[in-house]
């Protein structure tokens, strides 16, 4: 009986290690692969760029880090784009035709009430030089709304106008493509406020 009573003694102590090792060696399997997993994932968000064949470490940011930043620019290139017209008829197509890749119908609508008007045929043949410059852009994160404000330059033969320009609109995401490589579309983009400020007469006339 002794022997016996040993021996069950033993075969629960060999389980109670058996039981405690498969268990250590899942807890440790476990781990591992999650502290892989995590390698992983920092590795992906590590990217080398070459500078002068010199390889320099960047680190990839998730488009929602940088959404504001991304979205302004895709503002403010927009309205250089549509508002940066000098006299020649050839660039200004060229320059709307990029522009009209980042909005929806409703900034083809005011471009083509300007062209209607003869507003680009007037910059040809007068010379005017128009050009815009950001104020500010107040931007909505959560509904995507934004408000631009700008101050428009326009250099006429005889005399440089600044006007004020404010308008507002909503962003949309979209696949970046080589013509929008920000992601964004605006959409119901309209002119809210479009007036004189001064006009400076020129003195190299």
């Amino acid at each position: 009986m002794p022997v016996l009573k040993n021996l069950e003694n033993k075969i629960k102590l060999t389980l109670i290690m058996s039981v405690v090792f498969i268990t250590g060696s899942l807890v440790i399997a476990i781990g591992s692969l999650i502290v892989a997993g995590n390698m992983v994932n920092e590795a992906h968000k590590k990217i080398y760029v070459l500078d002068s064949n010199v390889p320099i470490l960047v680190r990839r940011t998730e488009m929602s880090e940088t959404l504001e930043v991304e979205a302004k620019a895709d503002i403010e290139a927009f309205h250089q784009l549509f508002f940066t017209l000098p006299p020649d008829d050839k660039y200004i197509q060229y320059t709307m035709k990029k522009a009209l890749y980042l909005v929806d119908a409703t900034g083809l609508a005011q471009y083509n009430t300007l062209k209607e008007k003869g507003f680009f045929s007037q910059i040809v043949g007068t010379s005017t030089i128009c050009s815009i410059f950001c104020d500010s852009i107040k931007f909505d994160r959560k509904t995507m709304d934004f408000t631009y404000y700008g101050r428009q330059r326009i250099e006429r033969r005889t005399s440089i106008l600044y006007r004020q320009l404010i308008t507002a609109g909503k962003l949309r995401r979209m696949p970046r493509t080589d013509n929008n490589p920000y992601g964004f579309l605006i959409t119901n983009w309209r002119t809210l406020v479009n007036k004189d400020l001064e006009e400076q007469p020129k003195s190299d006339y």
